[in-house]
């Protein structure tokens, strides 16, 4: 896992830090006090899809598709605001249920910023260091959250060090920790509206995915056709860079989706 973040996670340092240590701390423990839970937080196309897939398919055999590896998606799964009350019941059922066949569970919360406030902290009881809940004992399970929330907190940080010519990978993890709570504690869109995951601290690694600069999409770029088995162009590698939006306006410095349309524009260069 390790490796695979080095070399293939683009401009990400704070992340690789974060996940490998979360994750390395929780696996040495044969008897965890409590699950490990990561919540990514950053803007479109900066990684926090491809972190938590490439997190699953070193732990689990078959990956995503291991029947072990649980994702939801607030618009697949919880669609309607008037069936709140039954989304509760089903996802605490649902998340006992799968703990009660194998303790060892991954369960992937896509979308946490579309997710219908006061849902998710049904599963506190879940999160915390009790040593079992509903007769299960669940303490060796992972929890990822999933959120674009936090993301124009985390931009505004960025270009804030870049004006006064620091780098950005002079962030510091503790500053955009607790602007990332508050600003999803705080937020009534946010899944984490007001919510007791985030007040009682049961998150362990809050991990941020900073903006991407223009040197980092021609490395998604260079990736991508790697993994397509494409000829590395530097004219195509320019392209691909050149046509997708950056901000701010004036002086275009941060990728606005990130490297997420990288491989839809390689097509056209080619």
């Amino acid at each position: 896992l390790e490796c695979d973040l080095a070399m293939n996670l683009v401009g990400q340092p704070l992340v690789r830090q974060q996940v490998m240590k979360g994750v390395r701390e929780f696996l040495e423990q044969e008897d965890p006090t409590k699950p490990l839970v990561l919540s990514f937080h950053g803007s479109t196309g900066t990684g926090k899809t491809y972190v938590s897939s490439m997190l699953i398919r070193h732990l689990f055999r078959d990956g995503l598709r291991s029947p072990y590896v649980h994702q939801f998606s607030p618009l697949a799964h919880f669609p309607h605001h008037e069936q709140l009350q039954q989304y509760k019941e089903n996802l605490k059922h649902w998340i006992q249920g799968n703990l009660t066949t194998c303790g060892r569970s991954a369960f992937l919360f896509d979308e946490m910023d579309k997710m219908h406030p006061g849902l998710i902290d049904v599963i506190m009881p879940f999160l915390g260091p009790s040593w079992v809940v509903y007769g299960t004992n669940y303490r060796k399970a992972i929890f990822i959250f999933i959120s674009n929330a936090g993301g124009e907190q985390i931009k505004k940080m960025t270009l804030d060090l870049w004006h006064a010519h620091k780098d950005r990978e002079e962030i510091s993890l503790q500053d955009m920790e607790s602007a990332i709570s508050k600003a999803v504690f705080e937020n009534p869109q946010s899944g984490f509206w007001k919510s007791g995951i985030i007040n009682e601290h049961l998150i362990d690694f809050i991990v941020p995915f900073l903006p991407l600069k223009r040197h980092h999409v021609k490395q998604c770029v260079t990736n991508e056709l790697l993994q397509q088995g494409l000829e590395v162009r530097q004219d195509v590698v320019q392209g691909v860079a050149d046509s997708i939006p950056y901000f701010p306006e004036e002086e275009k410095i941060f990728s606005s989706t990130g490297c997420k349309t990288v491989s839809s524009r390689i097509s056209f260069y080619f």
